[in-house]
């Protein structure tokens, strides 16, 4: 380092002696026939890049020669990664060794100061840095950018963060260089649009290794475990070193490392390896199968292994693959021209071949951006290809034509994160400085059930209730995270801005999800009904009501009762036909008798007037089934009579509308602007309400004509006061109501799960019913429903009555076939001792002769006529 001024005021002091030469020199003067055509290229001599692209670039040269038969040299500088030292080996290689182009990397603070030399001397400079700026392109006329833009690996490494539903990232870069800087605004655009984010930007610089230990500190501090490294391969393992002896390479934590850095996975040693183990990283492609490739491989570990002997790996990487192209390029466009400068330059620009890394073309002195990458995981002595990401395709484990993509990182397979396990970081986690949350809780919420901040009697002490408050309780029941709620004094869509503007971190309450307030910030998934309905008063029903006698029972169920009746009936008076004078007659009469019989006594008792046990056991199952029967008829009429119907007063809102009338909201919700943007309610018809009493008050007095309300505050409303009101129109559909946290906020999509969890059990269901149960209103509808009562209520009773009217006339009919039977044959027995009697004794003969002739028809069965005989006889 003491040489170091010495050497400088050397190149300072010969480049002022040559300033006049190098100045006059014709940039389109001609070669001298058997000249050298010289390419300069500057590197860092030390870095692993560097000793890659000194091979990779003589190779090139010695390779061209060999095959076109030319004499071209390659002449190298070493930059040490001092951008000015690269400035003095410009101007040296252009003043001094008259090369004809030049060729430089690394870094774009290196890169833009050989350019500017370059550009002064019309000398074309291919630049291998990795991304170059628009305006440096139009400044610097001679700068070719030769190595691709990695933009596209900004999209790569978003799509694996979207991949596994994290939603916020730092990023650690170099602050220095502005091929990092640069690509920061690809990143966040490709992260918005999956909605994701940027919690910290950290720039580091490799001249303040203090810095190191105290931003890693701050972020070890805070919830977000997601890390994206973009560095130069140097300042990542410094990187790397510290934040394994700060413990941050363990469990919980994800790392990715873009191409800059992963590129040299190849030539990790057994030490580097064993920081970074579970890293993921992002590598650049290029194609290893061509059997060009294939030949410089073998030539180059060859060559690479005898030259380095400190190395542990000989392969190749992108860096030499890009150096050998760019000197390919210079070498192909100079060996079709005589003269350079301006010719040299538009002959690049016109280069068209196949390369090592794939397609040399340029478009506005610009490579055509990288649009491949492979996916790497760092596992044990090395690393494993988990696959590749493409701009076409996205993830796939091959790339082939008929090859099977995704748009996920998953389908790549296992990935084994920091710490070994194989189970996928949930990408944040409780900050370890202990700070609470602070959650955010309206105080003027218009239904106290859902959001209710109680401030005590001394004014010290808050306490919150309500539905969304027991709600959040129960996910921290799986989901334990410190907090503290604090009310919050003003409409909700301030409450939401103060979520954007991160003055909370999270807000809960009866939140309705808008268009304008997810612009602001992110919530969880409804734990609400979704809709708006429209509340209007009731008023009675005057249809006819000539029928409201048969309401009581269904149709079925009179014509069972009448069909049960009039089986009863016949039953009854088959049995005592024999014994009723008024039985007689006529069929016509006796059918007649029957029915009449049959419905008067469900009104009229006759069990004095029955003969038969058989019929008395029928009468009194079918009086015990017609009592029931009409009691229930008499109470269900009774309560049909007693409870009114209602209808909606306004049926939908073109009729509010077409008279001009008010309707109610609460107040500081999004109702109204809803009324008025969407529904064309005029503004000064909208009136705003603090409480349910206002909004009914309001709805009495005919002040308003209805009210609007989210579907779950129209079922509390309603519980309370559903005897005056009622939901008329359709049901608007908006968001319903959910918890709001700050835009790519990493407790998102835990708080969703722990959320979902809550549902699946059923405590939500319990939480929500019993809000609703405290609320005291008779259910008018329900029992409308259901006023009619149908043959299932009294199926029993009509079975047992039948049933025993079956069993009384078939023991009836039995009886009377064997009474027929023995009738006949007490009769012949009677008419024989009659006629014995006359023959032999006169005086018996008068007492017989006083009973009237012996005919059948004057005893009814032979039982009473066997009794009649055995008198006379005595």
């Amino acid at each position: 380092m003491g040489n170091l001024p010495f050497l400088f005021s050397f190149f300072l002091f010969a480049l002022i002696v040559s300033r006049k030469h190098g100045t006059e020199r014709n940039a389109s003067a001609t070669l001298v026939n058997g000249g050298k055509c010289r390419i300069g290229a500057i590197v860092d001599l030390s870095s692993r890049i560097g000793k890659e692209e000194i091979l990779a670039m003589h190779m090139a040269i010695e390779e061209f020669n060999s095959l076109s038969n030319q004499n071209f040299s390659l002449i190298i500088r070493d930059s040490r990664s001092d951008p000015n030292l690269a400035a003095l080996a410009a101007k040296d290689l252009i003043s001094v060794q008259q090369v004809h182009a030049l060729i430089g990397r690394q870094t774009w603070e290196m890169a833009s100061v050989v350019a500017e030399v370059g550009n002064e001397n019309q000398i074309p400079v291919l630049a291998l840095a990795n991304e170059i700026p628009k305006w440096a392109t139009e400044k610097f006329k001679f700068l070719v950018q030769a190595s691709p833009s990695q933009l596209n690996q900004m999209r790569a490494i978003v799509g694996i963060i979207s991949s596994w539903d994290w939603h916020l990232v730092n990023v650690i870069y170099e602050d220095r260089d502005f091929s990092t800087t640069g690509v920061f605004p690809y990143l966040v655009h490709a992260l918005k649009d999956v909605g994701a984010e940027v919690s910290d930007f950290v720039g580091l610089s490799q001249f303040d290794s203090n810095l190191f230990s105290k931003e890693l500190e701050k972020l070890r501090r805070g919830s977000c475990r997601i890390f994206v490294v973009h560095m130069s391969f140097k300042l990542a393992v410094r990187l790397f070193e510290i934040a394994n002896k700060m413990g941050m390479m363990g469990k919980d934590y994800v790392w990715i490392t873009t191409d800059s850095f992963t590129s040299l996975a190849h030539s990790f040693n057994v030490s580097i390896n064993h920081v970074l183990q579970g890293v993921v990283g992002v590598k650049s492609y290029f194609p290893e199968s061509n059997p060009p490739y294939h030949e410089f491989y073998l030539r180059f570990c060859q060559r690479f292994r005898s030259k380095h002997l400190e190395e542990d790996n000989n392969e190749p990487g992108i860096f030499a693959i890009q150096a050998y192209d760019a000197v390919t390029t210079a070498a192909m466009a100079m060996s079709e021209i005589q003269e350079k400068g301006n010719h040299l330059l538009d002959k690049i620009k016109l280069t068209d071949f196949q390369g090592l890394g794939g397609k040399i073309q340029f478009k506005d002195r610009k490579l055509y951006p990288a649009d491949t990458y492979q996916i790497i995981n760092v596992v044990g002595r090395s690393y494993r290809e988990l696959g590749f990401w493409s701009d076409k395709l996205g993830f796939s484990r091959e790339l082939r034509e008929n090859s099977s993509s995704s748009s996920s990182m998953k389908d790549l397979g296992e990935v084994f994160w920091p710490g070994g396990s194989s189970i996928t970081p949930r990408g944040w986690v409780v900050p370890t400085d202990a700070n609470s949350l602070r959650i955010g809780v309206p105080s003027s919420s218009m239904f106290k059930q859902y959001v209710h901040v109680v401030e005590d009697p001394m004014g010290n002490n808050l306490t919150f209730k309500g539905l969304a408050i027991d709600l959040f309780k129960e996910i921290l029941n799986y989901l334990p995270l410190p907090h503290d709620f604090y009310h919050f004094n003003g409409t909700y869509d301030d409450l939401v801005q103060a979520i954007y503007l991160k003055k909370y971190d999270a807000a809960i309450g009866d939140i309705a999800m808008t268009t304008k307030r997810v612009e602001h910030a992110e919530f969880t998934h409804p734990y609400s009904e979704a809709g708006l309905v429209m509340i209007v008063p009731t008023k009675k029903d005057t249809s006819n009501k000539a029928l409201l006698f048969t309401k009581p029972f269904t149709v079925t169920m009179w014509i069972l009762i009448a069909v049960v009746t009039a089986y009863n009936g016949f039953v009854v008076w088959f049995i005592e036909r024999n014994h009723c004078p008024e039985h007689e007659g006529s069929m016509f009469d006796q059918a007649g008798a029957m029915l009449c019989s049959s419905f008067t006594t469900l009104f009229t008792l006759h069990g004095n007037r029955l003969h038969s046990n058989l019929s008395r056991m029928a009468m009194v199952a079918w009086l015990f089934m017609a009592l029931v029967i009409t009691q229930t008829y008499t109470a269900n009429l009774a309560s049909m009579l007693i409870i009114q119907k209602f209808e909606a007063t306004i049926s939908n809102i073109e009729t509010l509308q077409k008279i001009n009338a008010s309707v109610g909201v609460g107040r500081g919700t999004f109702v109204k602007g809803y009324l008025e943007e969407v529904l064309d309610f005029p503004a000064e018809s909208v009136k705003n309400y603090t409480t349910p009493n206002d909004l009914v008050d309001a709805l009495r007095n005919q002040e308003i004509a209805a009210a609007f309300l989210e579907v779950p505050f129209a079922k509390l409303f309603l519980a309370r006061f559903c005897k005056e009101f009622m939901i008329s129109g359709p049901t608007y559909v908006v968001g319903g109501f959910g918890f709001a946290f700050p835009r790519g906020s990493p407790l998102l999509r835990d708080v969703n799960k722990a959320l979902l969890k809550v549902f699946e059990t059923g405590e939500y269901r319990k939480l929500e019913d019993s809000m609703l149960a405290k609320e005291k209103c008779e259910d008018r509808d329900a029992k409308d429903e259901s006023s009619s009562l149908s043959t299932n209520s009294f199926f029993l009773l009509f079975v047992l009555s039948g049933g025993v009217s079956t069993i009384a006339l078939t023991f009836y009919t039995i009886n009377a076939h064997k009474s027929c039977v023995q009738h006949n044959a007490i009769w012949r027995l009677m008419l024989a001792v009659t006629k014995r009697w006359r023959n032999h004794s006169r005086g018996f003969s008068r007492r017989v002769s006083d009973v009237p002739e012996t005919d059948p028809k004057n005893f009814p069965d032979a039982t009473n006529l066997q009794i009649q005989v055995l008198k006379t006889v005595r």
